[in-house]
């Protein structure tokens, strides 16, 4: 894992026991609540700067940000993702 510029090396070791400790179930919803969060700060960020878009037109850059060109194109046209 490759370390945080805003994050010493002691403070990474002690987090990472941390979430080692966790259960599966534990680490799930951790990850679940920084993911919500992330989108949360993304779309204050756009809400931000457009502060004129409506709701729809915030949450779709949203989700644009979020996912990459690639995948949020294929979701506007409805395709599924190719098979490995």
């Amino acid at each position: 894992m490759s370390g945080s510029r805003d994050t010493s090396a002691d403070a990474r070791d002690v987090q990472l026991a941390v979430f080692r400790r966790l259960g599966p179930t534990r680490r799930l919803a951790l990850a679940c609540q920084m993911s919500d969060e992330a989108r949360a700060i993304a779309e204050a960020g756009i809400r931000h700067r457009h502060p004129a878009w409506p709701s729809d037109r915030i949450r779709k850059a949203t989700r644009d940000l979020m996912l990459g060109d690639e995948l949020a194109q294929r979701l506007r046209s409805q395709q599924p993702p190719p098979v490995p």
